[in-house]
């Protein structure tokens, strides 16, 4: 039996509508509509063109229904904390702020002038970020708040546009930091503190909840038939993790893009004093299960080298750019891609030389050994946080899953096996789609559990396996790295 699926795949930076087609135990993706999501800048404010995306997302249902197929079902996922503001005549309330916008930074003071960092954290699991919902919530003013009546994280408000009805999914709304992942609801105790009222929030619902049909307007408008829309994992992460191809126990996941996010699939959350004070975080996935990881950089560090050097050299392919690291003298230099200097953009490679000259090391003197010293130090870090996700549960970690489109980067793979020491499997890269799409099967009943659906993914899509060398020399550079840290 062959069964077709519709995944809105959101980003901060683009969209993407993806077909899945499920048949013979095997599952294929196939991009149907991809459209750009850029910020809209309007003086020091960021935010996010909603108007547009809704507009690209009916032009994708359009596109879709051009191919006559039968769907079984359609859900959104977005990237995790922004959230829509909708008044008492549901209409949306702009603007719709983004997540880097600064209003953040008065958002902390404010929050935290009402409820302390220790509460939040026992309440919540979240590491601190100032872009979290509870920090731009605390920064809104109270005339907007009071003109809401609705509040929806982006991928349930996308799925609320599809079916009329107002959900949120859990593995997003435990982004916001105001979701208890304990008791699986939103925290009093925080909402209170905020003065936010409960009935702003929408319930919380598992994922893979079949929220209702397409709204008939939007059916008739795009063509399609009116199928079922499902709270899939609204959160990107929580559907890339879904669709991990792992089996077994002690595995750790590496999600990686620009940003990385590693961590583990646990039963239950770990929020402890060290755990916040390593400011890990507990995220929650299908089925109940916790993702508890930690957010990191990822290739940021070298898509802003590489803008700054198309700007003075003219482009460099990343494919050039790899094969000049691989040449590279290994460990010249290492940086701390932790240091906040790294998360600012423009002039990276400027911030790179400046970190070398400070702590006594050589400043790399081509874009290859610049990008050998980020790829090196990515690993190590890598290898840092699983040491301490091994603390923090007590758990080892024997192997290395890297999804995203990190998992075609060989170079830094085969790195991250050598810091580990255990074998790395990079792939899929379009988990995130494969997670929602399988998330759908599996709500509507076309696949028995979870471990099916991974098997489904192992089963489809290559994994290559990476296993760990130079032992040695790499316990040496992981020295050296760890004195570039203060805790």
């Amino acid at each position: 039996m062959t069964t077709h699926y519709l995944a809105c795949d959101l980003g901060a930076t683009s969209g993407r509508l993806m077909l899945g087609t499920l048949a013979g135990g095997r599952l294929s993706l196939e991009e149907i509509h991809r459209f750009p999501n850029e910020l809209v800048k309007v003086g020091p404010s960021l935010r996010w063109d909603m108007a547009a995306l809704f507009q690209e997302l009916k032009t994708g249902l359009k596109k879709t229904a051009a191919r006559q197929l039968p769907l079984a079902g359609i859900s959104t996922d977005s990237w995790g904390v922004d959230y829509l503001l909708y008044d008492a005549q549901d209409r949306l309330l702009e603007p719709a702020f983004a997540y880097r916008d600064p209003r953040t930074e008065a958002g902390v003071v404010r929050a935290r002038s009402r409820v302390s960092w220790e509460t939040i954290y026992a309440e919540t699991g979240i590491q601190f970020m100032a872009l979290n919902t509870l920090y731009q919530l605390a920064a809104e003013t109270p005339q907007r708040l009071a003109q809401a009546k609705k509040l929806l994280l982006i991928g349930d408000a996308f799925n609320y546009y599809c079916s009329g009805v107002a959900a949120h999914e859990e593995s997003l709304a435990s982004t916001s930091q105001l979701y208890n992942p304990r008791n699986r609801s939103w925290s009093p105790a925080l909402l209170g503190a905020l003065e936010l009222p409960p009935a702003l929030f929408p319930p919380a619902v598992s994922s893979g909840t079949k929220l209702g049909r397409l709204k008939p307007e939007l059916a008739a408008e795009t063509g399609l038939d009116r199928i079922e829309v499902i709270a899939t994992c609204s959160h990107d992460t929580g559907a890339a993790v879904a669709a991990v191809p792992a089996r077994g126990e002690n595995w750790a996941y590496l999600s990686s893009g620009t940003w990385s996010l590693i961590g583990v699939e646990l039963p239950a959350p770990v929020i402890t004093a060290q755990s916040r004070d390593l400011n890990f975080t507990n995220e929650v996935g299908y089925g109940s299960t916790i993702r508890f990881l930690k957010n990191i950089i990822g290739m940021w560090i070298v898509e802003e080298c590489r803008r700054d050097w198309a700007r003075s050299a003219g482009d460099l392919a990343y494919t050039q750019l790899l094969q000049q690291a691989a040449d590279a003298p290994a460990f010249v230099s290492l940086i701390n891609p932790n240091d906040p200097r790294f998360f600012a953009p423009d002039d990276m490679p400027a911030k790179i030389a400046a970190f070398c000259r400070e702590t006594g090391q050589p400043v790399p003197t081509s874009p290859g050994a610049t990008v050998r010293a980020v790829l090196e130090s990515l690993a190590l870090l890598y290898a840092r946080m699983t040491r301490q996700i091994e603390q923090l549960t007590g758990r080892p970690i024997e192997r290395l899953h890297i999804v995203g489109g990190g998992s075609r980067n060989a170079l830094l793979n085969q790195f991250a096996a050598n810091a580990l020491q255990v074998p790395v499997l990079a792939g899929p890269a379009e988990c995130t789609a494969l997670g929602n799409v399988l998330v759908q099967a599996l709500a509507l009943g076309h696949l028995p559990s979870l471990a099916a659906a991974r098997e489904v993914v192992r089963n489809s899509f290559e994994v290559t396996t990476f296993h760990p060398q130079a032992a040695a020399e790499w316990q040496a550079a992981g020295a050296r790295f760890a004195k570039l840290f203060t805790n």
